[in-house]
């Protein structure tokens, strides 16, 4: 198990905890804390002792006393995450700027305490035999034990930082862990569906579809030889293979309509774009398209966009009742903008089953968010902005 905080380090590995590099962020946590405390307190004291006059002094001084209460919260939130990798991304609430001013400026002073006298004891010892008093004995024994002591010291840092995190966690993330869990849960489950897609498109593909074309090529040589043996159209050997004929075409065409529905190759091998051209090209609506893509983007972006696309037009062609819609990608700070806008009736609502709660979830696996206008007699505009990282042609 890797640990996520200065606790689990301690709890889980305490002898090899001091050759991690646990100590030194829980070092660097205190010490954030705790000289920022120092140099505020010194600034104040110098201003209010200054000699250019106790109003002047006093009005200094409460501004530092206010900008040091303004980076008080969002040093905090960075020194937090020394110590808890857990904390995903800072999550500011009601209470950062308070307790960062409680944590930062009024115990800061314990933190720095905490680790003068941790790391001072082994210190001095190591310094002994630069002391000008000290007996001969002292000069050996005392690095020895300020050596044997040094990684002791770790042990009262690290656990005094751990304490320190569990309650800026507990105050300005509550449930941030569990929040979390989910969404790495909620992505995992779109990874695993995505993967059995592609299963299915592949057996489907590579077994089924390819009996199929065996079939119909079966059935039009036997349509050819029915033909060579001179029977007339009206026989019903030639009408019933013919007719199986036809059908067969019909279930190919059905099974690759179905294939390309679960996750078409030419996603796969050509990237988005050449999808939404195919994708709309099949559109009963027609579809005009505004695409500036920089090249592929991430596969699990790619199949989102995609089902954003294809569930939108099913909704036009279905629901809408308009006669032109049109598509507008496009990537702008790692995001990818993605519009389906048409002019039919308007009136859209997730609550009424047309696909687009199903559709806001799938954006929000992607870490996305979705956007919808749909007023009464149109025109309906959906927005889909999915993070996407580097785009690859970029």
């Amino acid at each position: 198990m890797i640990p996520r905080t200065v606790l689990e380090a301690l709890a889980h590995g305490p002898l090899r905890y001091p050759l991690t590099a646990w100590p030194w962020r829980a070092a660097g946590f205190l010490l954030a804390g705790g000289v920022f405390a120092a140099a505020v307190y010194v600034g104040v004291g110098a201003l209010l002792t200054a000699p250019f006059g106790p109003v002047t002094g006093a009005v200094c001084a409460a501004l530092v006393v206010v900008f040091a209460a303004a980076l008080a919260g969002p040093l905090e939130w960075w020194r937090l995450r020394l110590v808890d990798h857990d904390l995903a991304r800072p999550r500011p609430n009601r209470w950062t700027h308070g307790y960062g001013i409680v944590s930062v400026l009024a115990v800061g002073w314990a933190d720095l305490a905490v680790v003068l006298v941790a790391l001072g004891i082994p210190g001095l010892l190591l310094l002994s035999p630069f002391q000008p008093t000290a007996a001969a004995w002292q000069t050996v024994a005392g690095p020895v034990a300020g050596a044997l002591l040094l990684p002791v010291a770790a042990y009262p840092i690290g656990a005094w930082a751990g304490v320190r995190g569990v309650v800026a966690r507990a105050v300005l993330a509550p449930g941030d862990r569990e929040l979390h869990e989910v969404e790495r849960s909620r992505a995992r489950l779109v990874d695993a569906f995505d993967s059995e897609r592609r299963r299915i498109e592949r057996d489907l593909h590579d077994g089924a579809q390819q009996r199929l074309v065996a079939l119909n090529v079966k059935l039009g040589l036997a349509s050819l030889d029915l033909a060579a043996l001179g029977l007339p159209q009206g026989n019903v050997a030639v009408r019933e293979v013919g007719e199986a004929h036809a059908l067969a075409k019909e279930a190919l065409a059905e099974l690759r309509e179905l294939i390309r529905g679960v996750h078409p190759q030419v996603l796969s091998e050509r990237g988005l774009h050449a999808a939404v051209r195919d994708v709309a090209g099949r559109s009963t609506v027609p579809a005009e398209l505004d695409l500036d893509l920089p090249g592929r983007l991430p596969a699990a972006v790619e199949a989102t966009a995609y089902f954003v696309v294809s569930e939108c037009l099913a909704n036009v062609a279905r629901h809408s009742g308009a006669t032109h819609c049109r598509i507008r990608a496009r990537v702008h700070a790692r995001v990818l903008r993605l519009e389906v806008e048409d002019d039919g009736t308007g009136g859209a609502e997730p609550a009424r089953g047309s696909g687009l709660t199903g559709l806001a979830d799938r954006i929000a696996a992607a870490d996305g968010r979705m956007l919808l206008s749909s007023p009464q007699g149109g025109p309906t505009l959906l927005r889909a902005e999915i993070p996407c990282g580097n785009p690859s042609g970029s």
